[in-house]
C-alpha cells in the first residue's frame, strides 16, 4: 500500500499546488479589483444593450442551412487530414479513394452554389 501512495504523492502534490495558485489567483483579483458593477455590466447580455424581442422568437430558415453546409463541409475537410499523414502507406488505392471522395464533394458544392443555397440576400 505504501508504493501506491508514493507513486501518486506527485499528483497529489501537484494538484495542490494547483488549487492554492487558482486559489490566490481569484482571491488577489478580488481583493485588488472595484466590485461596483456598472449598468453596461449588469446588463442580461455581454454587449451591454437591453434585450430586444423573445428569445423564442422564429430565425430564417437560411441560418439553420448555412449552419449545416458549414457543417458538413466541415466535418468533410477534416477527413483530409488523416489521409494526408497516411498518404505514403495507402498508396495509390487510397489516393483515388480520395479523389472520388472529393469529387463527390465538389459535386454537392456545385449543387449547392447553383441552388442558391450559399447566396444571402
Amino acid at each position: 500500500m505504501e508504493g501506491w501512495l508514493v507513486e501518486y504523492l506527485p499528483i497529489l502534490v501537484f494538484f495542490c499546488i494547483a488549487t492554492a495558485i487558482a486559489g490566490l489567483a481569484v482571491g488577489g483579483s478580488w481583493l485588488v479589483a472595484r466590485q461596483k458593477p456598472d449598468a453596461e455590466k449588469a446588463a442580461p447580455y455581454e454587449c451591454g444593450f437591453a434585450p430586444f424581442g423573445d428569445a423564442r422568437g422564429r430565425f430564417d430558415v437560411r441560418f439553420y442551412l448555412v449552419s449545416i453546409l458549414f457543417i458538413i463541409f466541415d466535418l468533410e475537410v477534416a477527413f483530409l487530414f488523416p489521409w494526408a499523414v497516411t498518404l505514403g502507406k495507402i498508396g495509390l488505392y487510397g489516393f483515388w479513394s480520395m479523389m472520388v471522395f472529393l469529387a463527390v464533394l465538389t459535386v454537392g458544392f456545385i449543387y449547392e452554389w447553383r441552388k442558391g443555397a450559399l447566396e444571402w440576400e
